[in-house]
């Protein structure tokens, strides 16, 4: 959970949200029976515009919806997802949950924080090297498991994964990132910019076929990752068959 809250005053210019953003958003809004579901990808939506969730953004928002800012920013503020600060061109994400800390995803946090750093200073948590938003910028964060336990340890560049990496490697890709190279992720789709993959989260892709099928395919499930089920397959293992359970009454109130 944020521990920075976001400040939403009465009066907030939201001219960086032009008719082509207002048009979007209630395309997000169309899919869903009630519209205030459709907050969570209305605030990918306005960080594809910003790369953050500003003050303008949780009025858009709470103005497209018909939500008290209150409301919207309660959300915004619970996931870290919605950054508070302007991102770089890139955010990259490095593992330090237990498992990947133990095989070195703590390492691969300081090797990176030290080499992003300036003036002796070691680049922190959710702190940018470079201008925010500016080509080759990178916003550094630690997170939580990234659910590749068996390809540890890991980091996501814009949510893409790079398995198996150590210091040096992580060091370098930060520096191709930085040089305007995208490296082609371990799995997954081709690496964008971190406001393009907002956009996506979103729910906007190319029209046109070919096109958005260079931009979401790629390879999925890694070696290690099916391992176990290989193995089962080989040696003609079987779950047991599922048995129909009636489900309790819910007592009525």
């Amino acid at each position: 959970m944020s521990a920075e809250p976001i400040a939403v005053t009465e009066s907030v210019d939201l001219s960086v949200f032009g008719e082509d953003i207002a048009t979007l958003a209630q395309e997000i809004v169309a899919r869903y029976p009630q519209s205030r579901s459709a907050l969570l990808p209305m605030l990918h939506l306005v960080q594809s515009v910003e790369g953050k969730v500003s003050q303008a953004g949780i009025q858009f928002c709470a103005a497209q919806l018909d939500l008290t800012a209150a409301e919207v920013s309660a959300v915004a503020t619970f996931y870290t997802m919605y950054k508070r600060k302007t991102c770089g061109e890139h955010l990259v994400s490095v593992c330090t949950n237990t498992l990947c800390a133990v095989l070195g995803g703590d390492a691969i946090y300081k090797a990176l924080g030290e080499h992003l750093g300036e003036g002796g200073k070691r680049l922190g948590h959710n702190e940018t090297a470079g201008e925010p938003g500016a080509p080759g910028s990178i916003t550094l964060e630690h997170a939580e498991c990234l659910a590749a336990c068996d390809l540890g340890p890991v980091l996501q560049v814009n949510y893409e994964f790079f398995d198996n990496q150590t210091p040096e490697s992580a060091v370098a890709l930060v520096d191709a990132l930085r040089a305007g190279e995208k490296p082609q992720p371990t799995r997954g789709a081709p690496l964008r910019d971190f406001r393009t993959a907002e956009l996506e989260l979103a729910g906007f892709w190319p029209e046109d076929e070919v096109d958005y099928r260079s931009t979401v395919d790629g390879p999925s499930a890694a070696v290690e990752t099916l391992r176990g089920a290989k193995l089962a397959e080989d040696r003609g293992w079987t779950a047991p068959a599922m048995t129909d359970v009636a489900l309790p009454e819910v007592e009525k109130k």
